[in-house]
């Protein structure tokens, strides 16, 4: 989850800017995650919407989402916990 977060992040998904739910699964290695890994993706994915981190936006060529701005600060929590050398202020 904090890997899908601190990406959405470096690509400034924060509000309106959205990408597609799909580009979740770009930046892993089919062989690092294992059998159905890009599945287990999907869900860690589904279940972050369910829980209020991204919002999602359906548009008529797929389902888009960004990072949601009210729980900025619980984000940006979770990404310096697991990647403390890689956060800078000013991304």
């Amino acid at each position: 989850m904090a890997r899908l977060v601190y990406k959405l992040y470096r690509r400034g998904n924060w509000g309106e800017s959205h990408t597609s739910f799909e580009n979740l699964k770009k930046g892993f290695n089919q062989r690092n995650l294992g059998k159905k890994g890009f599945k287990r993706v999907d869900k860690i994915g589904e279940k972050m919407i369910k829980d209020g981190l991204l919002h999602p936006k359906s548009t008529k060529y797929g389902l888009e989402i960004s990072l949601e701005y009210t729980r900025k600060n619980e984000l940006i929590a979770l990404i310096k916990k697991i990647f403390p050398d890689e956060y800078h202020d000013d991304i």
